[in-house]
């Protein structure tokens, strides 16, 4: 992985190098799975109804190129990209550190 930690209107975030994705390094894509279920995040709405069944809310007060989330019980932020063809390993392993026994990141089959 390589890219440009970039802080922006108070958020810190990696700007990857648009000539090496994140995941070519190990050849394949990663995909996020909620355990419980062992549905694979295919989407935005479906992350974010998971996240509110775990406490997250929406977060409107940052980057407006960014969707964030924030649990009232901590100082914690998930920021991704509004875009989800961005949405990448990056994001996905925040999501993971943030609720470890929620969620997973593999590789794609």
């Amino acid at each position: 992985m390589s890219g440009v930690w970039v802080f922006k209107n108070g958020v810190i975030r990696l700007v990857e190098n648009p000539n090496q994705s994140s995941d070519s390094s190990h050849g394949r894509r990663k995909v996020l799975v909620y355990l419980p279920t062992g549905e694979i995040v295919s989407s935005y709405s479906s992350l974010e109804q998971i996240l509110r069944s775990l406490g997250w809310e929406r977060y409107y007060g940052g980057d407006s190129d960014l969707i964030q989330f924030h649990k009232r019980s901590s100082i914690d932020l998930i920021s991704l990209p509004r875009d989800f063809s961005k949405f990448n390993s990056v994001y996905m392993y925040d999501i993971v550190v943030k609720n470890p026994n929620s969620f997973h990141v593999r590789d794609c089959h």
